[in-house]
């Protein structure tokens, strides 16, 4: 018995500092999002299209800023920077649908000089990196063009 007790110990120890190095490595779940960006501590930004935010909604606590504009990336960046009134250091979460776009549009940033980018790598829907903001059945707020 004390055994089994040493083995679930050491795989909740393994299993919550793999956790810790998600973290680290500027990855976030959706869950983790979600409450830094209720809580304030990140901004959190879909960088989908506008179709996509229609279909899902944008998730809650988060803005819609997508990089799908004209002049693409470095558009995106700028616009990121406006809403961060100049400060490359003010921490930033983006989620995309399933981690791909999130996950380019990090290391873009990152090269612009930006120096606090996590990415929500499940992403809105799911995928490899895990269940996604809606399969979890976090908030979502419906999304209204300007």
């Amino acid at each position: 018995m004390r055994k089994v007790l040493h083995g679930l110990l050491a795989i909740i120890l393994i299993w919550d500092i793999g956790a810790a190095n998600a973290a680290d490595n500027g990855i976030l779940t959706a869950k983790q999002a979600y409450d830094k960006a209720r809580s304030g501590s990140i901004l959190l930004v879909d960088v989908r299209s506008p179709q996509e935010w229609k279909q899902t909604g944008v998730p809650a606590g988060g803005i819609a800023e997508t990089i799908h504009r004209d002049g693409g990336l470095p558009a995106f960046a700028a616009a990121l920077l406006t809403r961060l009134d100049g400060d490359r250091s003010k921490p930033v979460a983006l989620i995309c649908a399933q981690g791909g776009r999130s996950a380019y549009t990090r290391e873009y940033l990152e090269q612009a000089g930006f120096t606090n980018v996590s990415d929500v790598s499940e992403g809105m829907t799911g995928g490899r990196n895990g269940k996604g903001w809606t399969r979890q059945h976090l908030p979502t707020s419906a999304w209204k063009a300007d």
